[in-house]
């Protein structure tokens, strides 16, 4: 049997997006994947980030998860992706990390892979489903083979109803979140099971 290795890739400034990403992780681990919890690294000024508290504090936090590269992209063999939306796109950060991915999509190295992504925004209508499709539009550059959650789970429903991929609005987590991720860590990872084997 093929397994399943998981980059589950995740930018956050105040938190959500690594509570996302870690619920996906877990879910993906306990559906038989291996996992690499991994984050963008952060490219905002140190001025900027150490004048906010609340992100500095999440950046010190996460002191302890390696920071993304493009040899984890190549490793692996599905791609989860976290992060939030920024005027209507994915942040910066995340954008930029895409950015260095050139030689890789030359080579056809991130060609045939399931992905999958997730988002957040401050308020409900702040760019999500826009900045989830963007994403999708550049991973079909890649050649990647898109597994977005549908409405293939009751969940999808109860935790908003976005069938692009679970995105959540600002402050934490709710009771619904959690089962609408894992359900779209878990369909990843079969996907990319079959796809593997």
């Amino acid at each position: 049997m093929t397994t399943v290795k998981l980059a589950v890739v995740f930018y956050t400034t105040y938190g959500t997006n690594h509570q996302i990403a870690t619920i996906a992780a877990q879910a993906a681990k306990d559906a038989g994947a291996e996992v690499r919890l991994l984050r963008v690294a952060e490219t905002a000024p140190q001025e900027v980030v150490n004048g906010q508290e609340a992100w500095k504090a999440q950046l010190d936090k996460m002191s302890d998860i390696p920071v993304v590269t493009p040899d984890d992209m190549d490793w692996a063999n599905a791609y989860f992706f976290s992060a939030p939306t920024r005027y209507g796109v994915v942040a910066s950060q995340m954008r930029g990390f895409i950015d260095t991915l050139g030689p890789l999509w030359q080579e056809g190295k991130l060609a045939n892979k399931p992905v999958t992504a997730t988002t957040s925004a401050q308020n409900a209508h702040g760019g999500q489903e826009a900045t989830l499709l963007s994403l999708y539009t550049t991973f079909m550059h890649w050649g990647a083979v898109l597994v977005p959650p549908g409405y293939t789970d009751s969940v999808i429903f109860e935790a908003g109803g976005n069938p692009y991929g679970y995105s959540h609005t600002q402050g934490d987590l709710f009771d619904k979140a959690e089962p609408a991720i894992a359900h779209q860590a878990r369909r990843l990872v079969e996907f990319a099971g079959k796809i593997a084997a």
